[in-house]
């Protein structure tokens, strides 16, 4: 069984940084394309940024470009979402996903709906 557990949000001013984490049991995130969406009640789900297996393609969307950095660390099983330069507009749950394949096709969540999601992890940024 496969389970994605995110881990690092918070509460941070403007400006801040946060790391999160998205920790996988029951496979092995490297031979899997990886996404962190974001989710503000009443708005759709956004891609923020993804990685193809073995990082070869990375994803960001324009909005966090420049201040978040995807990557992998393939001995603790564990895909990381490094966010500086916080905004309030980046308020939202934040959830991994694991794609169902090997292949990378995009950053939008029909892109991950078949594969594994995490439950989600509450970051908040104040003003």
């Amino acid at each position: 069984q496969v389970q994605l557990v995110e881990s690092g949000g918070g509460l941070v001013q403007s400006g801040g940084s946060l790391r999160l984490s998205c920790a996988a049991s029951g496979r092995n995130l490297d031979y899997y394309p990886i996404g962190w969406f974001r989710q503000v009640p009443g708005k759709e789900r956004e891609g923020v940024s993804c990685i193809g297996s073995y990082g070869d393609i990375t994803y960001y969307a324009d909005s966090v470009k420049g201040r978040f950095t995807i990557s992998r660390d393939s001995a603790k099983n564990t895909v990381f979402l490094q966010m500086n330069d916080l905004k309030p507009e980046d308020t939202a749950v934040y959830y991994c996903a694991a794609g169902p394949t090997r292949v990378y096709f995009g950053c939008l969540g029909g892109d991950f709906k078949d594969g594994y999601w995490g439950q989600g992890t509450q970051v908040t940024v104040s003003s």
